[in-house]
C-alpha cells in the first residue's frame, strides 16, 4: 500500500464540498478509485453495482448485480464480500443494512452512511450535480478505501449503465 497515494486521495476527498443526507437520495451506480487500498478493484470482480439511499435516510449498502437486470441488497456483516456473491439467496438483506447522518469530517459536516452492524462509515463530498466521492472508513484501520458513486435514473436501475 502506498502511504503517498493514500495521503494524496485523502487531501483530494476533503478538498471537495459537503453533501447534505438528503441530496443522496436515490441510486446510485459505484466504482472505486484506486489509493493503494486492499480493496482497490475487488467490489467491481464481485459486480458491485453500488448504493441505493431511501427517504427515510436508510441505506441498502451494498448493491450487487446478481445477474443482468437484477440488482440485490446484500448483507454486509456476512464477510467474506465473495461467499456473499456466491450465496447470494441465503445472505440477501431483508430490510436496509445502514443509515445516512451528518458527520464531522475535518472542519465541515457531511453525509455519511453507517453501517448497522460494521465498525464502518462512508463519508460522501460532491465531485458534481449527479457524481459524489465517498470514503470508507474501518474503525480501528487507518487505511481508506475511496470510490465514486454517479447517479442512475430509477429506470437504470435494473442494470450497469
Amino acid at each position: 500500500m502506498s502511504g503517498g497515494l493514500q495521503s494524496d486521495k485523502i487531501a483530494w476527498f476533503a478538498s471537495l464540498p459537503p453533501v447534505m443526507p438528503a441530496e443522496l437520495i436515490g441510486v446510485w451506480c459505484g466504482e472505486g478509485i484506486p489509493s493503494g487500498h486492499p480493496l482497490d478493484g475487488v467490489l467491481e470482480n464481485l459486480q458491485w453495482f453500488g448504493k441505493k439511499f431511501h427517504p427515510d435516510f436508510r441505506a441498502d449498502a451494498l448493491l450487487f448485480q446478481w445477474r443482468p437486470g437484477r440488482l440485490v441488497p446484500a448483507e454486509p456483516s456476512f464477510f467474506p464480500i465473495r461467499t456473499v456473491i456466491h450465496l447470494s439467496k441465503l445472505v440477501r438483506a431483508r430490510d436496509t443494512t445502514a443509515f445516512v447522518t451528518l458527520r464531522s469530517f475535518g472542519e465541515d459536516q457531511t453525509a455519511a452512511m453507517v453501517y448497522d452492524r460494521q465498525p464502518i462509515a462512508d463519508f460522501f463530498r460532491r465531485v458534481g450535480d449527479d457524481e459524489i466521492a465517498g470514503m470508507m472508513v474501518v474503525e480501528g484501520d487507518q487505511r481508506r478505501y475511496f470510490f465514486r458513486l454517479r447517479r442512475v435514473d430509477a429506470s437504470d436501475e435494473k442494470a450497469r449503465p
